[in-house]
């Protein structure tokens, strides 16, 4: 039988969607998630437009974003996760999930003046496909937060047995392979922050060159501006 990422990328995160709740909350408000909206919000505003979490797990991030008075979308290609994520729609908040495919997004162009995607380009067959869809969907001049995994982050041992030549759903990328990959492909970094596992402090990140604060990441984030048409 051939393999099918689309189809085992969904299987495997509907298997990995009760663990991945447990820990969610404490990933976005103490864990390796907890400056990812700080960031977001320093470039985009509620009153900009719409926002869209691409691959929004649980929709914690996304819940968290529109308490703070943004309307957002959320997607994610395992049903199980969407279940969950539906759970926190409360009314009062412009909050709105669906299943759907990261690289056939159901939206028109340009609808969307913010975009968050946090850890998952990797986990798509093509990257370039995903962020280019993401920048269909985004406004001209509009602002995307995308999080790579470091080099030093424990998922990454999901594409281990890639090297013994099995299927696997991690296409992992070296943030300097995806800084390279955005600015050939219509955006701008304008903003870009480090996450580091506990024991790495931000005077010792700080000493060094961008360089080596990427390859001593957990998790990299980029700030994106889409030039403009």
């Amino acid at each position: 039988m051939s393999f099918e990422w689309h189809k085992e990328s969904h299987l495997q995160w509907n298997s990995m969607s009760d663990r991945w709740q447990q820990n969610s909350e404490e990933m976005w408000e103490r864990g390796s998630r907890k400056t990812i909206l700080p960031l977001f919000t320093k470039h985009v505003d509620a009153t900009n437009g719409p926002i869209l979490d691409a691959g929004c797990g649980d929709g914690y991030g996304a819940w968290k974003l529109a308490s703070q008075g943004f309307n957002v979308s959320g997607i994610d290609l395992s049903d199980e996760m969407v279940k969950k994520a539906s759970s926190r729609m409360k009314e009062g908040l412009a909050l709105q999930f669906m299943q759907a495919d990261v690289v056939r997004l159901p939206f028109d162009d340009g609808i969307f003046a913010g975009i968050l995607s946090i850890n998952c380009l990797e986990w798509i067959e093509s990257p370039l496909a995903g962020l280019l869809e993401l920048k269909r969907v985004l406004l001209s001049g509009g602002v995307a937060c995308i999080g790579i995994l470091g080099p030093t982050a424990a998922p990454r041992q999901h594409s281990y047995q890639r090297l013994y030549g099995k299927n696997v759903i991690c296409n992992g990328m070296m943030p300097w392979e995806f800084a390279r990959l955005v600015e050939e492909n219509g955006f701008l970094i304008i903003d870009q922050e480090g996450v580091y596992k506990r024991g790495v402090t931000d005077r010792m990140a700080g000493a060094l060159s961008l360089e080596l604060r990427q390859a001593l990441s957990f998790m990299w984030l980029f700030v994106l501006r889409k030039d403009r048409d």
